[in-house]
């Protein structure tokens, strides 16, 4: 029966007289349609109770996305300058890893004691056109890293570079392996080698005399937060 059908008219609608039925069977009649709209109504205040009780929860989850995801700086912050946080726990020697930090890579990078002892060598010190970083390289370095290594001290280990060649902007190739011959052979003790135009730079990012690129690679900004991470775009505080 359709909600909105009278009384007389479902009497009608079962060829039956109202007339002819006496006040109890009318009563009865009355009453199972009376029920009938109750039951009806009952079922869509449920639904309705339901329904808002799911919007609501969907709702309180919408509400915590937005408060969480700004904990996180996003991609966009980054990029404009925000600092950057890297986990080198698992990091070993000669790999790298790159990061991007004010839309320009970053190197982090591991050398091993024997990279490490090769920076220190007159041999290769003597073919670099600003070994300690006093020269014209003098501002592409925080002062509180290191001459040779260009790390933060006691950390020499550890190498943080902007992965950028100082003479028109291309990014060098990471080599390093020593000796390899299409870089000088056993002159050559490991580094980066720019393809664009031939710009060399050891594992301190130390740029090698004779080539286009100026000056060394940029040391950016960076500390420790603890042993294991490191935060690039942050200066290291002294102790």
């Amino acid at each position: 029966m359709k909600k909105n059908t009278s009384l007389v008219e479902y009497f009608l609608l079962l060829n039956i007289s109202p007339l002819h039925y006496n006040n109890t069977v009318f009563h009865q009649i009355s009453f199972g349609i009376l029920m009938s709209e109750q039951t009806i109504d009952l079922k869509k205040r449920r639904f309705l109770t339901k329904a808002t009780s799911v919007v609501g929860a969907v709702g309180v989850g919408f509400a915590a996305w937005p408060f969480l995801s700004t904990w996180k700086p996003s991609a966009k912050a980054k990029a404009a300058g925000a600092p950057v946080d890297v986990d080198i726990s698992k990091l070993e020697a000669g790999q790298l890893v790159r990061v991007l930090w004010r839309k320009k890579p970053v190197w982090i990078f591991k050398r091993d004691e024997k990279a490490l002892e090769s920076l220190d060598s007159e041999d290769l010190i003597s073919k670099l056109a600003d070994a300690d970083g006093t020269g014209n390289s003098k501002s592409q370095q925080p002062d509180y890293v290191t001459a040779n290594y260009r790390s933060i001290e006691n950390k020499e280990s550890v190498a943080v570079i902007v992965g950028v060649c100082t003479h028109l902007g291309c990014s060098p190739t990471y080599r390093p392996e020593p000796g390899a011959a299409d870089l000088g052979g056993d002159s050559w003790k490991g580094g980066f080698y720019c393809p664009c135009h031939g710009s060399k730079f050891d594992l301190a990012g130390r740029v090698y005399a004779g080539v286009p690129a100026p000056t060394n690679l940029v040391i950016p900004p960076y500390q420790y937060v603890t042993d294991s991470l490191i935060r690039v775009g942050v200066d290291q505080q002294n102790t």
